[in-house]
């Protein structure tokens, strides 16, 4: 057996499988990623220091999120995509033109962290079925953290 050969218990073509439903959380994380940390910047208004903070824990988060992402992709032996356009064509996440307003800026995360859960929910049944536990770990777990930011964005809608 060569050292390049992953024999860590899951067939080839379901690695193959899960990493590419991997690829399209990652493109949407990073969207996101890319979203939050631009109205992070740009956000104006009466709840500035607020929404301004929340974002960049935000985006801080999501940094981790698509490290963690991209090194299991990796770790199932498929490269990761690393570029605008790779992630542009892989992406649910809708890209903004403009600037926002504030109540806009949290109304269109809502619906991105919407998306990310939905793109998790698809990998996850594929996950699941290739018996994959640490991609399935990590799914459920992006999963979850994306619920909960879209109840506390929605939260500030009311």
């Amino acid at each position: 057996m060569s050292t390049n050969t992953i024999n860590i218990g899951i067939n080839e073509a379901d690695r193959i499988e899960v990493a590419e439903q991997l690829k399209h959380l990652l493109a949407d994380s990073y969207t996101l990623y890319l979203q939050t940390h631009n109205f992070h910047w740009n956000v104006t208004g009466r709840q500035f220091r607020e929404l301004h903070l929340m974002f960049e824990e935000h985006y801080t988060e999501l940094a981790d999120a698509v490290d963690e992402i991209a090194e299991r992709i990796r770790t199932l032996g498929v490269a990761a995509p690393g570029t605008y356009k790779a992630f542009a064509a892989l992406s649910s996440v809708e890209e903004v033109e403009g600037v926002p307003s504030a109540s806009e800026m949290v109304e269109i995360l809502t619906r991105a962290h919407e998306t990310v859960v939905r793109t998790c929910r698809a990998a996850l049944k594929v996950a699941q079925e290739a018996d994959d536990e640490s991609s399935t770990a990590l799914i459920s777990d992006r999963m979850r953290i994306h619920e909960k930011t879209t109840w506390m964005l929605r939260a500030l809608l009311d």
